[in-house]
């Protein structure tokens, strides 16, 4: 597994992602359990490691924080490059209730680094086996989705453009799966704040 630092959206890491996510499913999932997931896991690693796993943007809905380019992938909607690889490794699933796609070949999990996958397991493990009620409600309770609740459920707005620097924030008096010692999440907001200077994304 290579080490790599992502500066523009990686469309394979998306697509082994949902991948991953699909496989410890039981081979499919859900389009509002695999986007739940992957910012889940893009969470974990922004504040343990300064960095996001996938370099997308995120736009809070409804039901919570979305990938836009991901949302891409799972719908085959992406460009034409993104699309031709991700129907190497998943694929819509007829006769369901909900968008749902299968996989159909494992993972390549050389487009990983080691921190990397160690957030995906991490989400796994931890929210895995939540009902997609039980991982809405997680999702609804962190500071980068909360600023825009009264305004999400007013109808004001659709959907509010979120910054990848208000996933620092801790939750108020709530469960935090991703408690971290201080000192360890304020150089992660360093390094992440020196490289969004640098590069001039993730703003």
């Amino acid at each position: 597994m290579k080490h790599m630092r992502t500066l523009e959206f990686d469309h394979k890491k998306a697509t082994q992602a949902l991948n991953f996510f699909a496989k410890r499913a039981g081979g499919k999932i859900t389009k509002l359990n695999a986007l739940k997931l992957i910012y889940l896991a893009d969470r974990y690693h922004l504040r343990k490691y300064g960095r996001p796993i996938f370099s997308d943007t995120y736009w809070a809905m409804p039901h919570g924080p979305v990938a836009s380019s991901v949302k891409d992938i799972f719908e085959f909607s992406g460009s034409d490059e993104e699309v031709s690889y991700a129907k190497g490794y998943i694929a819509p699933l007829a006769g369901e209730t909900r968008p749902t796609i299968q996989s159909i070949k494992e993972e390549d999990v050389n487009v990983f680094s080691d921190s990397d996958i160690e957030a995906l397991e991490f989400t796994q493990k931890t929210f895995g086996a939540y009902t997609l009620g039980a991982i809405l409600e997680e999702c609804h309770k962190y500071p980068e989705w909360k600023k825009f609740e009264e305004a999400l459920k007013s109808n004001i707005v659709t959907r509010e453009l979120m910054n990848y620097v208000d996933f620092f924030e801790n939750p108020d008096g709530r469960d935090d799966h991703f408690k971290m010692d201080s000192e360890q999440l304020k150089s992660s907001k360093e390094i992440f704040e020196e490289q969004s200077k640098i590069s001039g994304k993730w703003n």
